[in-house]
């Protein structure tokens, strides 16, 4: 999986792990939460509206089809400073503060890779995993623009650590970009607020209601076993 993503900086793609578990686990909560059918967006009012839903959200960044690029929302001209996406300029910040030079440019030629739209897909992975975002969407703004929105609204719903489900959820999580499987686990700890530590080729966690979950790691780095133990 690395491999299609090669292009990508060792950082970047750490940091995209790091929400890979949570990520992932936030963007099906929001895929069932969102409607389908026709929508507008009222950009100046940061308001998203589909079939009677009402969101706030902010422009996370679009995506040329035609060019296979990718701009960030904190960098589009027309957006550049608005309350649209004052959520997206702490993206950027991040990234200048952590040394990511895929979050600070403001485009990217992204027709180098096999797959540009799957590279569009983890930019906007990556962004709302540092946002903190309780997910991403996005749709078709033209002929050849996709615009990717965050949420921005406590309407989404955030999934709580599910520990009968913890199993799948790391080693699925771990699976999505197979750069480290370790940051993939301490992200979800991190992300849930659950306290943990580390010894050699294991993270034990202190689940809520006092029951623990011990990840063992291989000799490859990749998820051996989850084992959960129940509360004395």
């Amino acid at each position: 999986m690395v491999s299609e993503f090669s292009r990508f900086s060792d950082a970047f793609l750490l940091e995209a792990e790091r929400h890979a578990a949570w990520g992932a686990e936030q963007l099906e909560a929001l895929t069932a939460f969102l409607p389908e059918g026709p929508w507008t967006a009222d950009l100046p009012t940061c308001a998203y509206r589909q079939e009677g839903l009402e969101l706030r959200v902010a422009v996370l960044g679009t995506y040329d089809m035609d060019e296979r690029s990718w701009m960030w929302g904190w960098a589009n001209p027309g957006l550049r400073g608005t309350e649209v996406v004052a959520l997206t300029g702490a993206i950027e910040r991040y990234g200048r503060s952590q040394g990511i030079a895929e979050l600070t440019e403001e485009a990217l030629d992204l027709s180098g890779f096999a797959d540009p739209r799957h590279a569009a897909e983890m930019l906007a992975f990556a962004g709302m995993g540092v946002a903190e975002a309780p997910g991403y969407f996005s749709q078709q703004a033209g002929p050849g623009t996709l615009v990717y929105f965050l949420p921005d609204d406590p309407q989404v719903p955030r999934p709580a650590l599910d520990a009968i489900a913890l199993p799948r959820t790391l080693v699925t999580g771990a699976g999505l970009i197979g750069r480290s499987a370790r940051h993939a686990v301490t992200g979800y700890f991190d992300h849930h607020g659950v306290p943990r530590r580390e010894d050699g080729d294991r993270i034990t966690a202190e689940l809520p209601g006092g029951s623990a979950a011990e990840i063992d790691f291989d000799a490859e780095g990749r998820i051996g076993a989850v084992r959960l133990t129940a509360a004395p």
